[in-house]
């Protein structure tokens, strides 16, 4: 339960650097309840549809070299936004997919410093 709580702490500061960064990504629901929904949301998603999703994508992935990945990340990040809106009423709301895309990649990298800072696998 320690390990989901960190995880959940460093994805939703992920978020909040991504809603400040990406013109894009905009926050509803609050300043700090925003990011912390959208990133309960993105893990349901990460949890639930993300491995059945690399495994349909696995041809195109190889094909790519690997970069359909951040096509992958980007498309969860918008269903995550849908859920987290539709599902709490707080969450992220993504106008287009390149900021979702962008906004992807800067979640993945910040998720990986802060996890790693705060002793999280």
């Amino acid at each position: 339960m320690g390990n989901f709580i960190g995880t959940w702490l460093a994805t939703a500061i992920a978020v909040a650097v991504s809603v400040w960064l990406v013109p894009g990504i905009t926050a509803v629901g609050g300043s700090w309840e925003a990011p912390a929904f959208a990133a309960l949301a993105l893990a349901l998603v990460n949890a639930c549809v993300k491995p059945l999703a690399r495994v349909l994508s696995l041809p195109i992935t190889v094909l790519t070299l690997g970069l359909f990945s951040l096509v992958i990340n980007a498309v969860m990040l918008e269903l995550a936004s849908y859920l987290s809106l539709n599902v709490f009423g707080r969450g992220i709301q993504i106008s287009s997919f390149w900021s979702a895309l962008v906004g992807a990649v800067i979640i993945s990298i910040v998720t990986s410093i802060v996890g790693g800072v705060i002793g999280v696998d």
